[in-house]
């Protein structure tokens, strides 16, 4: 047999078993060393590919569209820095769960370490940011070689989607002549390839266990359950039930998918970002309980709260079996599915009646919404805000929205309000960085159909190369677009009490005329004046990639929620006067 031959019957069986696994979906950069797996997988009727020329952009568009299905996508390219490129989502990935099969082609063993071209080490390449690595071997047709590579691929499904999800990574060192056997087709009339099955559980706490966690909560009356970035479906409903059951209200992130959907929102608390932004009520909103769900929450209120909070019960509840306390105050660390520790706990604690510290928080709750949307309605004037909120009021149900870091995601913390729309809100919250943002967004367009994004201009700009992915794959993509030319977020931090060094090291604006890339791509631009045309823009969007861009300014963005958490803070101080009448 001769050498393309070997190794496309190598490769072949190798794309065969990923298939009979369940995977459908592969982003693919061009690349020499990578010819043989990607003509494979284009040749194999199961998978759908999107062609990304930019590494870094593809493997954030894997990222996304991983994230929406909530399934591995494999992610390949050729030898060299490209494997490189790809680092920042592998850690994203690693750090927000979301199952990546990462494949590498390499030159062959005698073309390392001898200053051959397109060639650098790429052995764990990206050393703990996956979860698995595997040095392949070199093509061979015997059957236990090709029994071994099948098995590899069934492993690295598995071991991607095992709690917690992740990427996985295969290093393929492949010789020369690299054009793979098509015809005949590998893949033709070939008999399926049986899965090999894997049956996992998940991690279920005994009764007698449920019963220490329920005793405690059965003694404390000032509890919180708090919910950060998880997207699990059937947990809202469950998380809602508990929160019924122990009187405790939910602090909900806007990545918990809670503050939307049909789950009641009577127990869901959205505005404990302003509630806590004065440090004076942190001894009037303390908890001597809290029960945490997904990773740690947006805000930083709530962080210095619960760092602040150093003798209460604080049960962390991760069914991926991770160890997620930043703030070091985890007493006890819970190792249970979500949903199943919901249900057990529900079950054996008697309802409780509404209690005075729910009533408090929901009183409180109220307040903070009727002055966050009674301050922006007044607000004529293009604001960061007002923007959130007139989003959310227009994003059709059942919408999906990716939303950038920085800014933008602290926004939708602070102004996105509880809706019984369905609007699923995804980010990368992992390492929090803003690099792949928009191919991230591409990624989840490609998975649902349609997507909506939310992104500041610093961030637009650091991944422009994602937007070439709707053109190329015919995405419908609709970007609002908040341009304050520069960095906004640092205008809130310390730093900008230092005007002389601020613009240049964090201020950082850039002026660009954001129309003419998004005309390079093919995309449809809009600047509206007002309102109204914001509005027109958003329910007249059909699909495609269209870019509606909203100047704001970072100073009044500033002063505008410093308006509101002062307004917030002063309802607070007379609703709790009143209490002590």
């Amino acid at each position: 047999m001769e050498h393309q031959e070997i190794m496309t019957t190598y490769l072949a069986a190798f794309i065969r078993q990923l298939s009979a696994m369940g995977i459908r979906y592969a982003v693919v950069s061009p690349g020499s060393r990578s010819t043989p797996i990607a003509m494979l997988l284009a040749e194999h009727p199961d998978f759908k590919i999107y062609m990304d020329i930019d590494e870094r952009s593809a493997a954030f568009f894997a990222l996304g569209l991983a994230k929406e299905k909530r399934k591995p996508v494999v992610l390949l390219c050729t030898s060299g820095t490209a494997a490189a490129n790809y680092y920042p989502a592998v850690a994203e990935a690693n750090i927000s769960r979301v199952p990546l099969i990462v494949l590498t082609a390499d030159r062959p063993h005698e073309l390392r370490n001898v200053g051959a071209p397109q060639a650098i080490d790429q052995i764990r390449l990206y050393g703990t940011h996956v979860k698995w690595f595997e040095e392949m071997p070199l093509p061979e047709a015997g059957e236990e070689v090709l029994q071994f590579v099948r098995q590899t691929a069934a492993r690295a499904v598995v071991t991607a989607l095992q709690q917690p999800a992740g990427p996985v990574h295969l290093n393929f060192p492949l010789r020369e002549p690299l054009v793979p056997v098509l015809k005949p087709s590998p893949f033709a009339g070939e008999v399926p390839v049986p899965a090999i099955e894997n049956f996992s559980g998940t991690l279920r706490l005994s009764e007698e266990t449920v019963e220490i966690v329920a005793k405690e909560i059965r003694e404390k009356d000032r509890g919180l359950i708090i919910c950060g970035p998880i997207d699990i479906p059937g947990f809202a409903e469950a998380v809602v039930a508990l929160s019924e059951k122990t009187g405790y209200p939910v602090l909900a992130d806007p990545l918990s998918q809670l503050r939307s959907g049909r789950h009641g929102k009577e127990r869901i608390i959205e505005n404990y970002d302003s509630l806590l932004k004065d440090p004076k009520w942190a001894g009037r909103l303390a908890p001597n309980v809290v029960i945490r769900f997904g990773a740690m929450p947006v805000s930083k209120p709530l962080t210095l709260l619960l760092k602040k909070v150093k003798t209460a019960a604080h049960y962390i509840v991760d069914g991926g079996n991770g160890w997620r306390d930043p703030v070091k105050r985890g007493t006890t660390v819970v190792y249970s599915d979500e949903i199943d520790f919901c249900k057990k706990l529900s079950n054996i604690i008697v309802m409780n009646p509404v209690s005075e510290w729910f009533t408090m928080w929901e009183k409180l709750n109220q307040q903070a919404r009727q002055i966050v949307t009674a301050s922006l309605e007044v607000e004529k004037t293009f604001d960061e805000g007002k923007t959130v909120t007139e989003l959310a009021a227009a994003l059709p149900d059942g919408s999906t929205l990716f939303v950038g870091n920085s800014m933008p995601i602290r926004d939708v913390d602070t102004f996105f309000q509880a809706t019984d729309k369905k609007i699923r809100i995804l980010a990368n919250r992992g390492a929090n960085g803003i690099d792949g943002v928009v191919s991230s967004a591409t990624g989840v367009s490609a998975g649902c159909g349609k997507a909506f994004l939310l992104i500041g201009d610093l961030s637009f700009f650091h991944d422009l190369n994602g937007l070439l992915m709707t053109k190329m794959h015919k995405l419908n993509l609709c970007v609002i677009l908040i341009n304050n030319n520069g960095g906004g977020i640092f205008s809130f931090l310390p730093q900008a009490d230092e005007p002389e060094k601020f613009e240049q090291l964090f201020g950082t604006p850039t002026d660009l005329a954001f129309e003419y890339a998004v005309k390079m791509y093919g995309g449809s631009y809009i600047q509206p004046q007002n309102w109204d045309q914001f509005r027109a823009a958003l329910s007249e969007y059909k699909g495609g990639l269209q870019v509606i861009e909203v100047r704001t300014n970072r100073a009044k963005n500033v002063e505008t929620h410093r308006k509101i958490w002062s307004q917030v803070s002063r309802e607070m101080e007379r609703y709790f006067q009143g209490e002590q009448q």
